[in-house]
């Protein structure tokens, strides 16, 4: 579903700890960690800067291999020091056989680890992403359109949540009314066809660009991405990576 979902934070020593701690519970190491960030597979954790402010009002929660890691993961967060969001239990309105566990980041985004009954598939760990929006009609429409770009579609509207999806085994997205997230940075994959495509559909519906389609070599050889600032101003993306 994702390529990749990054969040920035003030103060990214001290995040780092808290995540490695958390994520190591669920039995998820780092792929990459350098002096400004840290990956984990999907997850990107950045510092954040004047230009680049931090965080905030944003959900990921990441794949659980069992209700025991969902457990574990809680307590070594609250032992470390992050707040409680909600304890380990079942949440049957998220779905059969949800269980999931709720903790806040140093910025005050809502982190969880979840099992379910069948576990997600793909290489990612990131099992689903929820955004607050203050219009969800405007946000959803926004989606729509990236998702016709690249490769997903909404199974699931009402007055209040949209959710968005390419493969319900391989993650989602939600849109929820409520105080807007924001600074959240959200990379979806796709071909180069794709990439100019969710761009030049953006800016006809009148999006604002945040960087036009091209090969960013600073990331790696073959890197070819365009940028389009959501209706919060999120930073959205769609990305090829071996482009030849």
């Amino acid at each position: 579903m994702f390529d990749h979902v990054s969040i920035r934070t003030r103060d990214l020593a001290a995040s780092r700890g808290l995540f490695a701690t958390v994520l190591a519970v669920l039995e998820i190491e780092p792929t990459s960690d350098g002096e400004s960030l840290v990956i984990w597979h999907d997850f990107v954790l950045a510092g954040a800067s004047e230009q680049r402010p931090p965080t905030s009002g944003a959900h990921i929660a990441f794949a659980a291999p069992s209700r025991e890691h969902v457990d574990a993961f809680w307590q070594a967060g609250l032992d470390a020091g992050m707040r409680d969001d909600g304890a380990p239990g079942d949440r049957s309105q998220y779905g059969a056989g949800y269980y999931g566990a709720f903790l806040l980041d140093p910025g005050g985004n809502s982190i969880e680890a979840v099992h379910r009954a069948e576990l997600r598939k793909g290489p990612g760990v990131i099992d689903h992403v929820w955004l607050r929006v203050s219009d969800l009609v405007a946000a959803s429409d926004f989606y729509r359109r990236a998702g016709e770009a690249a490769g997903f579609a909404a199974i699931y509207h009402d007055a209040d949540r949209t959710t968005f999806t390419n493969d319900e085994s391989e993650g989602s997205f939600s849109l929820v009314r409520g105080t807007a997230t924001a600074n959240l940075h959200i990379a979806f994959p796709g071909d180069e066809q794709a990439v100019q495509r969710f761009h030049e559909s953006a800016l006809a519906a009148g999006y604002r660009s945040n960087g036009e389609p091209g090969e960013r070599v600073q990331y790696h050889a073959g890197y070819y991405a365009a940028f389009v600032l959501d209706p919060d101003g999120n930073n959205i993306e769609v990305v090829e990576h071996h482009r030849s």
